[in-house]
């Protein structure tokens, strides 16, 4: 429960004079992007796997991971295609990695994303967040039923950023 009071009032400030529909459609647990989750797995998900990370600074994944450094996550890039990224060894799949995971930041294409969520089910991964453009309702239905947290069709930098959080 505390957990829950630390997120409403992390976002109080930004809901002190919102409607009641606003309300219900900014805190609506089926969208995959209400602010709580959102704002709880920002706050708690310090240890990240990036699915996809691309070494080419040119890639959405290379500047969202590099972002994600400066703020002082921890990234592990996971990407079958590269050694190393960011200064960090590559590894090429979930279940390679040691260790635990907060949460599996995902930059692969929809149809892929299934064996990514059914990997961080079995491997204990307390969240998913399926980045801007990336929409999978199964896979999503399904982390979210396993209990994992769920983000969906949103940008991690930007939701961060929008935020002001420091790691």
């Amino acid at each position: 429960m505390g957990g829950l009071l630390n997120s409403l009032r992390a976002v109080g400030s930004l809901t002190w004079n919102c409607s009641a529909v606003y309300l219900m459609i900014l805190f609506n647990p089926m969208s995959y992007a209400d602010e709580i989750t959102i704002t709880r797995i920002i706050k708690d998900c310090r240890t990240i796997a990036v699915m996809g990370l691309s070494s080419n600074p040119a890639r959405p994944s290379y500047a969202v991971a590099r972002y994600m450094m400066t703020q002082g996550y921890r990234v592990i890039p996971v990407n079958p295609n590269e050694t190393n990224v960011l200064g960090e060894s590559a590894y090429p799949s979930l279940m390679a990695v040691s260790g635990a995971i907060d949460l599996a930041d995902v930059f692969r294409e929809a149809e892929d994303v299934l064996p990514v969520v059914e990997a961080a089910i079995v491997k204990g991964v307390k969240a998913v967040w399926l980045q801007e453009g990336i929409v999978n309702e199964a896979a999503a239905a399904l982390a979210k039923q396993a209990g994992l947290l769920v983000v969906m069709d949103r940008c991690w930098l930007k939701e961060h950023t929008a935020r002001s959080y420091r790691g």
